[in-house]
């Protein structure tokens, strides 16, 4: 049976193939979530939830469980309150602002204090203090604030940079962490960064991890870059700060590291520090490795200095202190390894084709984390760390997953026009006959610097362009984590080189296969994939047939004028365009000036609040394709961001995108 492309609009029934269903975006945005809330102090039981998105209102409903290591699983009514923590005082919630404990695993609640409204607490150790943070107005940026008779006016004053960051407008406020003891009201609590204009949980995707509670509880770690205005903008240097609540004293723990230093976590045994740390100031995808602190010396060491790899994932202690888990990308999948903190070895624990993401706990030589793929979104699964065999705990999709017939994938090496090794992933549609000639995407990567793996997501979807009787072809190009080191840094400065050249040698490689038609091929991509793709359309040489790009840098030089993050720009970019020698950035590595030969079909899409590349990129290109007489349409979100993540804008973006490509590939 020949496999038909085929389109999912709203009243259309779902496609039906050997009495089952493929992937649409309806099944992707309303399958089941899942998300650990709490784990017990002892690593015996946890708490999750499940949510499920409703397209009509585009909420989330969600139902709590208590699941024990045994696996078992029951039911539980949290009402209106959302865990906080858990730890061996009980477990903290929150409702209404205030806290309240359980300490008969959640059978019965008390209140154990009112915090007001704020957000990101955390509760210490002893249960006599509260740390929180709330967003605190430092600077008379608005008109109606500096200017208090004209409250009606929505002038807006800057004269310093990062005034918008990311999708937000700088308004004068700026997050603070709050220190509190619960003999006294909330209004008596500290602000460890009075009077100044720095945040801590760092925006905008900081939360309650930028901060923690030394084991004694007599000091508060917080996370901060100690620098405001263009200076911010221009830096990675965030600090781990520790203030002691009896002296009121404040230290600078890596004072001296000039990179990102975050996620602080204490050892079980409370005598060891660890946190992610970046080397170099302004360079975000610098190697990131795992640095401990002996919490009464100060001594620090370096635990993957001498790993050819960096720690893109999660972190987290072992029981006995003496091994740290974390999970990293690795050879096109996000694997689980641990380090040894007395010998520094890594090992690798797990291997397969998916991800490891969140580890979640340890219990007799058991460790339970999330784990995906393309065709699946995250449970729970235990891992044997001496066998490293995985059982799935969880199954929370499993009558929805029932229905659905997925496809497989493969990771083939490919090689580079300069002699190398890519691997590059081969995704194929349900029901793939080798024998037939399929529509094939070309997939480029965002980043520039974040992994190609196992990942399940609601907007590129590759489980879903599958089954839309597409092969994706997705190339671990020049600048991925997991292929070493020197492999994830030789794509800065050099965006427009050796990265382009590395997906026209995945492209040439895809067309030699048999069930590639090299005549139906085109390139999709966001981000600095969406830049990929117009600089791919004016060096192609006809190997594609269609483009869409999402959120794409068109105009390196409007770009650098724009974005807000110029660490960024600097870094990668390699400095400003009126700097001399100008970087080739703004000459050879400029989409812009190529459009002379864009001769094929091209999708621009574009979010109205994205800052990090604005609005206008993605105009700029869909009036150049429009003048050039192309082929074009411009897909325009005035509320998102970077991402799409309103789901009735999600299906309005896969409706469009797998439209473009029925009319043109």
């Amino acid at each position: 049976m020949k496999i038909k492309h085929f389109m999912v609009a709203a009243a259309t029934a779902p496609f039906m193939m050997n009495a089952q269903q493929v992937m649409t975006p309806e099944i992707m945005w309303t399958l089941n979530r899942l998300g650990v809330q709490a784990v017990s102090p002892d690593n015996s039981s946890l708490i999750y939830k499940i949510s499920k998105t409703d397209l009509k209102t585009e909420k989330s409903n969600s139902e709590a469980f208590w699941l024990d290591v045994s696996g078992k699983s029951t039911k539980i009514d949290l009402g209106k309150k959302n865990l906080i923590q858990w730890d061996s005082n009980g477990i903290y919630a929150l409702e209404n602002n205030k806290i309240f404990l359980s300490k008969d695993s959640g059978k019965t609640w008390s209140e154990f204090y009112d915090v007001g409204e704020v957000d990101n607490i955390v509760i210490s150790p002893d249960g006599k203090k509260v740390a929180f943070s709330k967003a605190i107005h430092i600077e008379n940026l608005l008109g109606k604030d500096k200017y208090k008779d004209l409250p009606k006016t929505t002038a807006q004053i800057y004269t310093d940079l990062n005034h918008r960051h990311w999708d937000t407008w700088n308004e004068g406020s700026y997050n603070h962490v709050f220190v509190v003891n619960t003999t006294e009201t909330a209004e008596f609590a500290k602000d460890l960064l009075e009077g100044k204009a720095f945040d801590s949980p760092q925006k905008p995707f900081g939360g309650a991890e930028d901060f923690v509670w030394s084991p004694d509880s007599s000091e508060l770690l917080y996370v901060t870059k100690a620098k405001s205005g263009a200076e911010y903008a221009q830096s990675t240097n965030t600090d781990i700060f520790a203030y002691n609540l009896a002296s009121g004293k404040t230290t600078n723990l890596t004072e001296g590291m000039k990179g990102y230093d975050v996620n602080p976590k204490f050892s079980n045994d409370g005598k060891l520090l660890l946190w992610n740390s970046m080397e170099r100031d302004g360079f975000e995808a610098d190697k990131n490795d795992i640095v401990i602190m002996d919490w009464k010396s100060k001594a620090k060491t370096n635990l993957t200095k001498t790993w050819d790899e960096s720690v893109t994932g999660d972190v987290k202690w072992a029981s006995d202190s003496k091994l740290i888990y974390f999970t990293s990308a690795f050879r096109g999948t996000k694997q689980l390894f641990s380090v040894d903190v007395k010998n520094k070895t890594v090992k690798q624990i797990t291997k397969g084709d998916f991800d490891i993401n969140d580890v979640v706990l340890e219990n007799k030589g058991k460790l339970w984390v999330t784990k995906t793929d393309i065709n699946h979104n995250a449970d729970l699964f235990e891992v044997d760390l001496k066998s490293s065999a995985l059982k799935q705990i969880t199954d929370i999709n499993k009558d929805n997953y029932s229905k659905l017939v997925t496809g497989k994938s493969e990771l083939k090496m490919v090689k580079t026009t300069d002699g190398k090794e890519m691997g590059v992933w081969f995704h194929y549609p349900p029901n793939f006959d080798p024998n037939k000639k399929y529509p094939t995407l070309v997939y480029c990567q965002g980043g520039p610097q974040s992994g190609l793996t196992q990942f399940f997501s609601t907007r590129w979807n590759f489980a879903l362009m599958a089954a839309n009787g597409y092969i994706v072809v997705a190339p671990n190009r020049r600048g991925m984590p997991g292929w070493g080191v020197k492999w994830n840094e030789e794509i800065s400065g050099d965006w427009g080189g050796q990265p382009i050249k590395d997906y026209l040698s995945a492209t040439d490689f895809a067309k030699t296969l048999p069930y590639v038609d090299g005549n139906r091929v085109a390139a999709v991509g966001a981000s600095y994939g969406g830049y990929s793709v117009f600089m791919l359309a004016g060096f192609h040489e006809n190997r594609f047939k269609t483009f869409i790009a999402h959120d794409g840098l068109f105009d390196m030089k409007s770009w650098y004028g724009t974005t807000e993050e110029l660490w960024f720009a600097n870094w990668d970019l390699g400095g400003s365009y009126w700097q001399k020698p100008t970087p080739k950035a703004y000459s050879e590595f400029n989409p812009s000036n190529f459009v002379d030969k864009w001769n094929k079909p091209i999708m621009v899409i574009q979010g109205g609040i994205d800052f990090r590349v604005p609005y206008e990129q993605g105009q700029e290109a869909f009036q150049a394709a429009k003048l050039k007489g192309l082929k074009t349409k411009f897909l325009y979100f005035p509320n998102e961001n970077h991402w799409v993540l309103h789901p009735q804008n999600g299906l309005v973006w896969q409706r469009e995108f797998f439209d473009w490509l029925k009319e043109t590939l």
